[in-house]
């Protein structure tokens, strides 16, 4: 194991962005793209988000998450919750499908888990809560990064 850190916080709509910001530093020692860095910061803040508006109905506790970064550039990302659950895993995955329209929720976030990470998996029981487990590869090489580091270094040298 590369590296490894978990952090617990109170479930509330706040701490969405915190947990965004350290799930993007976490990443940032496997040298992926922007591009990467956002897909995991999106789908993460749509985990959070589902435990805090859909796991806790917004009445509080405390949400979990956990991130593995292997020497292969594999990330693991666990977000847990102790919530009401799931009934119905299966349904609450389908795109469009939502507890709470009333809340003007869109139905999307398992969707835009499976979009932007390259696999994803929801365990959840009734009056126990629900552990979403997503996993990304990143295999950014020098090559991939150059132009980046070489505009900065362009950018310093006109200052």
């Amino acid at each position: 194991m590369k590296n490894e850190m978990r952090i617990e916080f109170d479930a509330i709509s706040e701490n969405e962005g915190l947990a965004r910001v350290v799930i993007a530093a976490f990443v940032s020692n496997a040298d992926p793209t922007v591009e990467q860095v956002e897909d995991v910061k999106t789908a993460v803040s749509e985990a959070v988000t589902n435990a805090i508006i859909h796991g806790y109905k917004e009445q509080g506790g405390r949400v979990v998450m956990q991130a593995r970064l292997s020497e292969e550039g594999e990330l693991t990302v666990d977000i847990m919750d102790e919530g009401v659950g799931i009934a119905d895993v299966e349904q609450a995955m389908q795109p469009l499908f939502t507890t709470g329209p009333e809340n003007e929720r869109s139905g999307m976030g398992f969707s835009f888990m499976e979009a932007f990470m390259d696999g994803l998996h929801v365990q959840s029981s009734l009056g126990k809560g629900t552990h979403v487990h997503m996993w990304k590869r990143f295999e950014c090489s020098q090559a991939q990064s150059a132009p980046i580091l070489q505009a900065a270094v362009w950018n310093r040298s006109r200052l």
